[in-house]
This record gives structure tokens, C-alpha cells and sequence, in this order.
């Protein structure tokens, strides 16, 4: 039996430049599934991504899904794209496996921790104030290139990673400190200023954009710090889900946040289309 995938729509031009496609997957001219494809709003035309990948019930786990995928990067090519994304659920595990098996690698995985009633105290000497007006611009501008730094890292071209930290950042912070939801926060210990905090509150959830302890002052316990500052401001401001984003390779976060509860309930992964 043949594994195909057929067009379900012309192909789509969109107003941010991007251009996608439905496809049914098909076994020899019977509809199996579905996948949707298109092209990335922020890293541009050579960079695909796999929005939706379904195959019905009764035929999964007869390979109609690896044969999908791999007809959808032939697709990409045939566009002209040199990489592909996909973001797969934690609990998918079928999933996981199978675009790993077929060279996906993760770059980045979302993860989220359930908080209580009660914000959690600050170690002995430490506090968290605002992050002023005359500390944001520094605070902003390496903060841009830490992020676009960790795109490159992870084999995206240096405009792109730079195009995609300045989109987010002028997104997500208009009116810079004084951005609705958005919290900007320094921890001091004893008096010395040891780490930045970005938390933004959402309708459901609290998110952590931004986490970092001074680089001179790592190793000893301030990662954690602004960790529990980050669940008390989530808790003060009546949320009960905390989520953040964590690249990657970044063994020491990795291991922070497992150790504060945290869970996977997202992965991003990518493979260069050769």
C-alpha cells in the first residue's frame, strides 16, 4: 500500500509573508489523516513548519505517520526550504518518538509547575524590587542578544535569530517597564544586586521569559532565588500555573527547575533538510 499525501486547499498566501497548505494523507487514494504545513513567520521562507500532523485511529501505528512526515520535508524542499520545526505535546509520546527516530533534535521544551496558595519565602538577606528605568535599556539590550545568541547556538542563521529577539521583545515589551502584566524585577542579596527576572501574567498562567543570575555571583543558590520570587509574584497576582522555556543544553537550568517541580509539557525540535 501506498502512503500519499494529497492537497486539501490551493496553496495559502498570507499577509506576514508566510505561505502553508493542508494535505490529507492518503493510503492508495484513502484519507487517513491530515497535515498541515507552512513556512516560518519570523526565520522566513527557508524555514518550514509541520503545524498539525494526524493520522485516524484505526490506522495508526502502521508507519502512515513516518511516511507523512517525511513526504511533508520533501514538500519543504520543493519550496526551498533548508530546515524544518515541529512542536510536539509531552504527553505525545508515540510522537516524540517518531520524529526523533527521524532526526529530529530538540532545541527547546516548555515546562510548567502547578503553585499553591502560598508564595513560597525568599532565602535569609535576599529581595526582589523593580527593575528601574535607568537599569531596563542595558537590561533590554543584553537581554536581546543573550536570546538571539541562543537561536545561533542552535543553527539559525544570525539575521534570522536577530530578527526573531527583536520581533518578540518589541512585541511583548511596548511600553518597555511599564508594559501591562509584564514584571521586571532585579534580586539583591545583602544589599548587592545578584540577578534580572521577566515574568509576564497571563489570563490562566504566569510565564517566565527571562531568568539570569550575574554571571561573577553564579554557583551559589540566586538561580534558585528567583525561581521562588518568580512563583511568589505568580502567586500574588492569584496564578496557579507557573511555565517558562528552557533551551536545549542548558544542563544547570535543566536541572534547576526538575528540582523545583517544573515538568515538561511542550518540545521543539527541528532537522536541516539536506
Amino acid at each position: 500500500m501506498t502512503t500519499t499525501l494529497r492537497p486539501a486547499e490551493p496553496l495559502q498566501h498570507h499577509a506576514d509573508g508566510t505561505r502553508s497548505r493542508r494535505y490529507q494523507v492518503c493510503v492508495n487514494s484513502r484519507p487517513v489523516g491530515a497535515i498541515h504545513l507552512s513556512t516560518h513567520p519570523v526565520f522566513g521562507p527557508a524555514v518550514a513548519r509541520i503545524l498539525a500532523l494526524h493520522i485516524d485511529e484505526p490506522d495508526r501505528g502502521r508507519g502512515r505517520g513516518t511516511v507523512a512526515a517525511l513526504a511533508a520535508e520533501e514538500v519543504a524542499r520543493g519550496w526551498g526550504c533548508k530546515r524544518i520545526e515541529i512542536a510536539v505535546p509531552a504527553d505525545a509520546g508515540a510522537a516524540l518518538r517518531l520524529v526523533t527516530a527521524l532526526g529530529y533534535v530538540q532545541h527547546n521544551r516548555g515546562m510548567e509547575k502547578p503553585l499553591g496558595d502560598t508564595p513560597p519565602e525568599l532565602p535569609e538577606g535576599s529581595r526582589g524590587r523593580p527593575l528601574t528605568e535607568a537599569e531596563y535599556g542595558p537590561w533590554r539590550e543584553h537581554g536581546k542578544a543573550t536570546y538571539a545568541q541562543s537561536w545561533i547556538d542552535r543553527g539559525v542563521p544570525e539575521d534570522g535569530a536577530w530578527a526573531k529577539s527583536e520581533r518578540d521583545h518589541a512585541q511583548l515589551l511596548p511600553e518597555g517597564p511599564a508594559t501591562p502584566g509584564m514584571l521586571l524585577s532585579v534580586l539583591e542579596h545583602e544589599g548587592t544586586r545578584v540577578g534580572t527576572l521577566w515574568v509576564a501574567i497571563t489570563d490562566d498562567k504566569a510565564f517566565v521569559y527571562d531568568v539570569e543570575a550575574d554571571a561573577s555571583l553564579r554557583g551559589r543558590g540566586h538561580g534558585r532565588s528567583l525561581m521562588l520570587l518568580a512563583e511568589a509574584q505568580a502567586v500574588a497576582a492569584g496564578k496557579r500555573v507557573l511555565g517558562l522555556n528552557v533551551f536545549a543544553g542548558n544542563t544547570p537550568a535543566e536541572r534547576l527547575y526538575e528540582s523545583l517541580g517544573y515538568r515538561p509539557v511542550l518540545y521543539a525540535l527541528y532537522k536541516e533538510l539536506l
